[in-house]
């Protein structure tokens, strides 16, 4: 079975690094070939390097103040002749970013199978996140057959009219990839986090980049988290690994540098941001995969954002949406700092994201589909 991976973000890379490491070790069972469209560049290129993968082509797509209609049509020009010349069984894409959405439709374009991982999230809003929301619906109405990570997200792709036949529950990547992450070495006193009080104080870790939250919004969240660390600087300790866009490094810079228990750093490689979240108390954030990555670790999640797709986390009572109004967050701040009970509801949740094993599932019903035309659809515990 030939496979194309095609991805362009660290969060990608993450995600489709546990798929691609599976295949690669099924004695010749796979013949894969990794391209990546460089939409994120170094931090792309260290999440790479840590898994240990070599991609077969590099598009480098990645230029400043690239505007979305540029990125898209750089994409499908380049990954056309990818496809052309590699004629895979399957395209893999992962998740919702540009490179995704342009790989399924380059692929379509070639009348080549598309396997979607991360299958069925949504918010229903389209403009929330953006462009996540329309891209993957445009994936969800090309993909063969549609990896979902829950039942609701299934559920989600059965109510758009997507064959269920076609869609399997097998969990998410960023389970399998975080179990691996935690069992690799890692040296703090040779780190951006050697400063950091991790047995002093409680650490909450921040990460807000998200495009809706531009102007105003990461302006309100910066001062909540001011208002936080004032009101709280004998016991807490914020860390935020601040996004390298001018439109989040500005204002946060401007709003929360120079304030003693707050650290901002430059976006962190994956094991020390890994590393970070296992000792960190709680999480505000408005990332995708961190509202799956802590419950996994059993950190509260503030989620700062008017909409989720990630919602098994908010009805499981391991993430709870917020917002970016200032009061919001420091009143749910203040709780989980106060309140021990409320913390521990969150923090032992039962995290509904998987149990590890979902690239072993993934490889598994692609064989099956590839070489027998279908595949048995045992219901899946996860």
């Amino acid at each position: 079975m030939k496979a194309l991976f095609i991805f362009g973000t660290r969060p990608e890379a993450i995600k489709m690094a546990p798929i691609i490491k599976r295949m690669l070790d099924s004695d010749g069972t796979f013949d894969i070939r990794i391209c990546v469209t460089g939409q994120h560049r170094q931090m792309l290129d260290e999440v790479l390097h840590i898994f240990g993968i070599r991609p077969d082509y590099d598009l480098d797509l990645m230029k400043d103040n690239q505007s979305l209609a540029a990125l898209t049509a750089a994409c499908i020009k380049s990954l056309d002749s990818v496809i052309a010349a590699e004629q895979p069984d399957w395209v893999i894409v992962q998740g919702d970013t540009t490179t995704a959405m342009a790989g399924a439709l380059a692929a379509y374009y070639h009348c080549i199978k598309v396997a979607h991982v991360e299958a069925g999230l949504r918010t229903g809003d389209k403009f929330h996140p953006f462009p996540e929301e329309t891209n993957r619906r445009m994936i969800a109405s090309i993909a063969d057959i549609h990896f979902a990570p829950s039942r609701l997200a299934s559920d989600n792709l059965i109510a758009e009219g997507v064959d269920e036949s076609c869609i399997h529950i097998v969990g998410n990547t960023s389970i399998d990839a975080m179990r691996t992450a935690l069992d690799m070495a890692y040296d703090i006193d040779n780190s951006s986090l050697v400063t950091i009080p991790f047995d002093k104080k409680r650490i909450i870790l921040v990460t807000a980049h998200r495009r809706e939250n531009f102007g105003k919004p990461i302006r309100d969240i910066s001062q909540a988290i001011k208002t936080v660390a004032a009101r709280h600087s004998s016991e807490v300790h914020i860390v935020y690994p601040v996004h390298m866009n001018p439109n989040i490094v500005v204002p946060v810079r401007e709003l929360l540098g120079g304030i003693e228990n707050i650290t901002l750093l430059e976006p962190l490689d994956y094991l020390s941001f890994m590393h970070l979240l296992n000792h960190s108390y709680m999480v505000l954030t408005d990332s995708g995969g961190l509202q799956e990555e802590a419950p996994a670790m059993g950190k509260p999640v503030l989620v700062l954002r008017e909409t989720t797709e990630r919602v098994e986390a908010i009805h499981a009572g391991t993430a709870r949406l917020v917002g970016t109004h200032p009061a919001t967050i420091i009143a749910q701040v203040e709780n989980l700092l106060c309140n021990q009970s409320a913390y521990a509801s969150m923090a032992k949740a039962v995290n509904p994201y998987g149990d590890g094993y979902t690239a072993q599932r993934i490889s598994t019903i692609l064989y099956e589909i590839t070489v027998h035309g279908d595949t048995m659809k045992d219901e899946i515990s996860i």
